[in-house]
């Protein structure tokens, strides 16, 4: 089974709703997904609970790198005019650590007229822009590791040749 951490912002009602409506996707498509605002834990419930600022920083910090580094894949949310800060350093230890990395963007908005960040663009394989299309390519990647021993924590990209020996859509 895939495992999968969504990089997402997470800082109003409305993005975690999104976020866990995304989560619910991939999870009843039969992916693990981690999901931070639910699974490693959001900074104000923490404190809440009774954890100081320094320690709900640092548990957060630790479950969120921990989960990336043990992620087969990493997908980032990209609408808005402007990435989420945290969603690009997440980004930047998944591809620092050979995950696959993509991007899901429904919004048309880009940061000039030419695009959006050449760093962020570099760093993901592919960006979709319809969810079937993404679970199309999620499927694929789960059915080449398991049958032909792929390796994905060793790969940054499944390239869009070795998509097309098996789904000549990606060809």
């Amino acid at each position: 089974m895939i495992k999968i951490y969504l990089a997402a912002p997470l800082f109003n009602e409305m993005e975690r709703a999104r976020n866990l409506r995304f989560s619910n996707i991939l999870e009843n498509n039969g992916f693990k997904v981690y999901l931070p605002q639910r699974d490693g834990g959001l900074f104000y419930e923490l404190i809440n609970r009774g954890y100081t600022n320094q320690e709900a920083r640092k548990h957060i910090f630790n479950e969120d790198v921990s989960a990336i580094y043990d992620s087969d894949v990493i997908l980032c949310l990209l609408d808005g005019r402007v990435p989420d800060e945290g969603m690009c350093i997440e980004l930047g230890i998944a591809f620092a650590k050979g995950k696959i990395c993509i991007g899901y963007k429904s919004d048309q908005r880009s940061q000039d007229k030419f695009g959006d960040n050449i760093i962020l663009d570099g760093t993901l394989s592919n960006i979709f822009s319809r969810k079937e299309e993404l679970l199309e390519y999620l499927m694929a990647i789960e059915i080449i590791q398991k049958n032909f021993y792929y390796n994905v924590e060793n790969k940054t990209k499944v390239s869009n040749e070795e998509m097309a020996c098996f789904f000549p859509k990606y060809k």
